[in-house]
């Protein structure tokens, strides 16, 4: 959940700012008749502390509708495990939910968040693309809070003595990993590909960036039995074979693929806009050596799984008011630049890609913006935790060459026919 929480690690709060939206769409809780007061706040292990801050600064102005942060592990596994079993026990604990992108479909099919109306929050101030993760069966259950895409980093200092461009292509990115790196004794190109949710974004990338899909965008028919998804699959299966995916990779999450390229192992790294900072930092091998571009694709730029995180508002909340209006607060712009200064946390809000003293200060942001407005969510499912496992096994068998990408598209297509009939 790197790109959740942890993407890299006094504002005062002013009430008009955020007055005048318009009402909840469930009824006011039941805590309060209209629906205000004290609130919890959960998400993950909040590693760089700038969320403490933001919280203080609301309750400073609404100490009647104080915050309390409840952290819960970093993992992303037992943050959602803890999350649901709180708010199908019918527990009013948490109130405003931080929840990774690929959650909210499942939560929403499952009553346990609930319906926003679009109207109050300033949904057309935001990157395009976020707002369709926060979305499902054509209703909005949640607001964007941070984003995030995928980004191609790679040894600008080598490729430039090699008189070489990153590369834009499958094919390029092949042919440099393949016959530079083994020059400078690195590997050639890594990812996240141990099995866990890493692996299905990596894989789903690779499917989008062919032109295929997983699933239709409501979940309901299977659509990865087709020639891109097994271009898709190709291009990872190729990259083992071929030797420039080393299998030292098959082992990699998010920070150990960062270690690597931050040591000097690799030529290549598909991350997130977290490493930016983190391998320019004092003490980092590659400091002022490399650059990032958006992913490649079979024949031009390819397309990013959308990271981040949304915010959602419990059933159980008794005062959903105040959530909603928390919510507000933490995706306002001036709340939204602190998420990026103070968190380096990528934002929701489009105008921040393109402040100048931002840009400056964070160099990658016109870079990542390109990759966000291409960028497209992992599959939307009630059951999204089981499409998820499926995908990983498939891919898994696929990168340790034990299935054809034409078999594993078969299979997972069978395996995902089979979890949409459930229930």
């Amino acid at each position: 959940m790197r790109w959740m929480h942890a993407a890299g690690r006094g504002l005062l709060v002013v009430a008009v700012l955020l007055a005048g939206y318009a009402g909840f769409a469930t009824q006011p809780g039941a805590g309060d008749p209209k629906g205000r007061g004290p609130m919890t706040l959960v998400t993950a292990g909040d590693l760089t502390d700038y969320l403490g801050p933001l919280l203080d600064n609301w309750n400073r102005s609404r100490p009647k509708e104080k915050v309390t942060l409840v952290e819960l592990p970093d993992s992303a596994d037992e943050t959602r495990a803890q999350m649901i079993s709180e708010l199908r026990s019918g527990s009013d604990r948490f109130d405003v939910l931080n929840i990774d992108v690929a959650w909210t479909s499942e939560f929403a099919a499952a009553g346990m968040i609930s319906p926003l109306r679009p109207g109050r929050f300033s949904l057309n101030t935001f990157l395009a693309p976020v707002v369709d993760t926060a979305t499902f069966d054509g209703r909005l259950y949640a607001v964007p809070y941070v984003t995030n895409a995928g980004l191609l980093y790679y040894r600008k200092d080598i490729l430039e003595r090699a008189g070489e461009r990153p590369p834009r292509t499958w094919a390029e990115l092949a042919r440099l990993a393949r016959t530079i790196a083994p020059q400078y004794g690195m590997d050639g190109y890594a990812g996240q590909f141990l099995p866990y949710e890493g692996l299905t974004v990596n894989a789903t990338e690779a499917v989008h960036s062919a032109g295929g899909s997983i699933l239709r965008d409501d979940g309901a028919l299977v659509t990865v039995d087709s020639a891109a998804a097994r271009a898709g699959l190709e291009f990872l299966a190729g990259g083992v074979r071929e030797g420039w995916i080393s299998p030292k990779a098959r082992g990699y999450k998010e920070e150990e693929s960062r270690q690597a390229f931050q040591d000097g192992r690799l030529l290549f790294l598909r991350n997130w806009p977290y490493v930016y900072a983190m391998a320019n930092a004092k003490g980092s091998k590659v400091a002022g050596k490399f650059g990032a571009v958006p992913l490649p694709g079979p024949s031009g730029p390819g397309t990013s799984v959308l990271g981040g995180s949304n915010l959602a508002v419990s059933s159980h909340s008794r005062h959903p008011e105040s959530a909603a209006d928390l919510i507000a607060y933490l995706t306002s712009e001036r709340v939204q630049r602190q998420v990026l200064t103070k968190g380096s946390l990528p934002p929701v809000r489009a105008s921040l890609y393109e402040d100048p003293a931002l840009i400056r200060a964070y160099p990658y942001l016109p870079t990542l913006r390109q990759s966000v407005l291409a960028a497209e969510p992992r599959p939307k499912s009630p059951r999204y935790d089981q499409v998820s496992l499926a995908v990983q096994a498939v891919v898994q068998d696929v990168m340790a060459l034990r299935q054809t990408p034409q078999q594993a598209v078969a299979r997972l297509s069978r395996e995902l026919g089979s979890i949409s009939r459930k229930g």
